[in-house]
């Protein structure tokens, strides 16, 4: 439930952005800057980051042109690791970190111009009423952005990805951080997470319109794009 998903995420939170960057080689990094290319820039002017976590999203997002970025997420530790890195950066009047439940956004109607979500929202316990949460704030005619991880099909690196994801991420998480449990929640995580088709499906029944997708290394994330009406 959510409050578990905060209670793991809070336990993690001072150490996140090492082991996250260690663990995936970086490659996360370019997944959130090509998930951007055309379609955040200086026209942008206030962009919603759901599951904002340490902020290295909408760090992204302003980086990509976007004037103001306001991220929400539910794990208060993280948040406030991502403040402080945030203000380290000297974009404190740019981004603004609060703690918000996605199913129920403190935000008044067609508020903002894009909404994303990056590595999110297979953690959301409410997944249906986000997605129209999401939906709810976003400008007529505006953009949702989101990036998650996803299975591969071709065999080989189905394979690989899958021994790499349950078994060395796990142990290798576990002795950098002393804690394997949060490194064993990812790799289930991601595959009780929906198939890229059916995904789409979701992302259409909460309303959302021109429905695409972008996947990259191999499969291994896939970035979803919607229209609002």
């Amino acid at each position: 439930m959510a409050s578990g998903i905060a209670t793991l995420f809070n336990s993690i939170a001072n150490d996140y952005d090492k082991f996250n960057h260690i663990l995936s080689l970086n490659i996360d990094k370019i997944w959130r800057k090509k998930s951007l290319v055309g379609h955040i820039d200086q026209s942008i002017d206030s962009v919603l980051d759901i599951a904002c976590g340490t902020g290295d999203f909408a760090i992204s997002l302003v980086k990509a042109g976007a004037h103001k970025v306001h991220g929400v997420d539910i794990s208060e530790k993280m948040v406030e690791v991502g403040r402080q890195k945030i203000n380290r950066m000297g974009l404190a009047q740019q981004i603004d970190l609060q703690i918000a439940d996605c199913a129920a956004l403190p935000f008044p109607d067609n508020m903002f111009d894009a909404v994303t979500v990056a590595f999110g929202v297979r953690n959301f316990e409410h997944r249906t009423e986000s997605l129209k949460e999401m939906y709810r704030v976003l400008n007529s005619g505006s953009e949702l952005i989101l990036l998650e991880f996803s299975k591969p099909q071709h065999s080989l690196i189905k394979h690989l990805y899958g021994f790499y994801f349950r078994h060395i991420l796990p142990t290798v998480g576990g002795w950098i951080s002393g804690d394997r449990a949060p490194y064993e929640y990812l790799p289930r995580s991601v595959y009780a997470f929906p198939d890229v088709a059916d995904f789409v499906a979701e992302l259409q029944g909460a309303g959302w319109t021109d429905v695409r997708t972008k996947s990259f290394t191999f499969g291994i994330a896939t970035v979803y794009y919607g229209k609002k009406i």
